[in-house]
């Protein structure tokens, strides 16, 4: 493991701050940062319009980006992936792709409350106009409906961020 990458993911509600916290990890870290909605847009650029598009398209896209991250990884490049792991199965996913690359993870969990989240997302909608159509309190209770915390069974080296630190 001396000369592996290390991968960082995040879970959190939408509207946490994942692509915020990201952005600084990869920096404090000297790590390639992969975003899955770069990713989608890039492949699939006016097709997402829908969740159900979302979810179809982010399954479509995830061989492709875990034999490109274990290279990376093999290589002693550091990842940072702001794709979500916010259930079990995404994070077994997750912890699939360490274990068959043979490296180290961290998962951050921002552990922040609906309020905390809706207040970040009506924010997020006036500096990003163009995600104001999926940035929404109903998008984002149809998306929480399906969040799951990380336990401890998981065996995740874990990180947790609340909103005061």
């Amino acid at each position: 493991m001396d000369n592996q990458g290390k991968l960082f993911f995040f879970c959190g509600k939408m509207g946490a701050g994942k692509s915020t916290k990201s952005k600084s990890l990869a920096a404090e870290n000297s790590a390639i940062l992969i975003s899955e909605d770069d990713w989608l847009s890039a492949h699939y650029p006016g097709q997402i319009q829908t969740f159900d598009d979302y979810i179809k398209y982010s399954i479509l896209i995830k061989p492709f980006v875990k034999r490109h991250v274990q290279n990376l990884l093999k290589l002693g490049v550091n990842v940072v992936m702001d794709f979500p792991a916010n259930t079990v199965k995404q994070r077994a996913w997750f912890t699939a792709l360490c274990h068959e690359a043979n490296c180290e993870h961290q998962l951050w969990y921002l552990d922040l409350s609906d309020e905390q989240c809706l207040s970040q997302i009506a924010k997020r909608r006036i500096e990003q106009p163009e995600r104001a159509h999926f940035d929404t309190e109903a998008v984002f209770h149809q998306v929480t409906q399906y969040f799951e915390p990380p336990t401890e069974c998981e065996d995740l080296n874990l990180m947790r961020v609340t909103a005061n630190g």
